[in-house]
């Protein structure tokens, strides 16, 4: 079975599902924002929490950085004021990460570029995470690869082709992969999630680790990815899902991804055993509702058993019904009285 190593967390099918608040850019530009919310991801349960980390002249042009963006959400006239805005600097970073190791939660990033992947590498991150805009960017997956550690794909904006030629570049030169399904719109609506695209990659990619990445409302979905079978899960986190910018409306607030946390716990024990037994809680129950055989009239000790002198009552505390038809033709052992449960011990089984 798949198995990789996140920070001092084994992942795979055998060990709980890995659960990442996606803070993103949610965090404003704000350091202290920033803190708060990795505080409010611990109360909730969560074992990690995920940044983005970019360079922006490295990742847009002149021209994509001076495009207007003037919007509801924009937090500048153009597209680059609008994004340096929602970067932390690199001081920030180390604050960030030191914090996190305080807190005892898990710090991971998102490098954009080259430029940001080594400095995460250099800050001390135990796994990358490749965020779905770059799963054809081969280039910085390759770059990302040869640093050795575990390597999270994220594959919104992709189909399968897309998906198995990013595997097989990691695949080359490192064979610590995780894969996610994702949707990239936000918020995704219910059709275009494709929860089935798990089973998918579990079958095309069996020497990988399988997650989800929701953009979702609500958290009825991303419980149901852990039932399919997702042992990663990452979700946008946010303290108020009114706040300016476009991420926080498709992202969970506190309240909401502790309950997330928990339900997904609770799917995992509910997930059980693949192997139908009783339990042992339900013993009582059974003698309770249960049948046996119960006699329908009187039965003298050394008389032969017919059809006729039986019935199936409560509790079942006696012979099944089951056995009936092995139970007739044999000689009860003592006198039985009418509407009297049968025990095996009232049977001669060998005539």
């Amino acid at each position: 079975m798949p198995q990789i190593q996140l920070a001092n967390r084994f992942i795979g099918d055998n060990h709980p599902a890995f659960i990442i608040a996606e803070i993103g850019i949610n965090h404003q530009g704000d350091v202290e924002i920033a803190k708060k919310l990795i505080s409010k991801a611990k109360e909730c349960g969560a074992d990690a929490v995920k940044f983005q980390k970019r360079n922006l002249e490295r990742i847009l042009t002149k021209q994509g950085m001076e495009m207007p963006y003037e919007n509801s959400n924009s937090f500048g006239k153009t597209y680059g004021e609008h994004k340096k805005v929602l970067e932390l600097s690199n001081k920030d970073y180390h604050t960030i990460f030191q914090y996190c190791l305080e807190k005892d939660i898990i710090f991971c990033a998102s490098g954009w570029d080259e430029d940001s992947i080594d400095f995460l590498d250099q800050l001390g991150v135990k796994f990358f995470k490749m965020a779905s805009a770059d799963l054809t960017n081969l280039p910085l997956i390759k770059h990302t690869a040869k640093l050795g550690k575990p390597i999270i794909l994220s594959t919104g904006m992709a189909d399968l082709e897309m998906v198995i030629t990013a595997y097989e570049t990691v695949k080359k030169i490192n064979e610590k992969v995780a894969i996610m399904q994702c949707t990239s719109t936000y918020p995704t609506d219910f059709i275009e999630l494709n929860l089935n695209v798990l089973s998918s990659f579990k079958e095309k990619f069996p020497k990988a680790v399988i997650g989800y990445s929701g953009h979702e409302l609500g958290i009825a979905i991303t419980s149901a990815a852990v039932a399919l079978g997702a042992k990663i899960i990452e979700r946008h986190f946010t303290l108020d899902r009114t706040m300016k910018g476009g991420d926080h409306a498709a992202s969970l607030e506190p309240q909401g991804f502790a309950k997330l946390v928990r339900d997904i716990h609770a799917v995992e024990a509910a997930m059980g055993s693949s192997e139908k037994q009783v339990q042992e809680s339900e013993l009582p129950v059974f003698r309770k509702l249960s049948k046996s055989l119960v006699t329908l009239k009187p039965i003298k000790s050394g008389e032969s058993i017919t059809a006729d002198m039986l019935t199936t009552k409560g509790p079942g505390t006696g012979i099944s019904p089951a056995k009936m038809d092995i139970v007739i033709g044999k000689v009860a052992n003592r006198d039985l009285l009418e509407d009297e449960v049968i025990n095996e011990e009232d049977i001669q089984w060998k005539n």
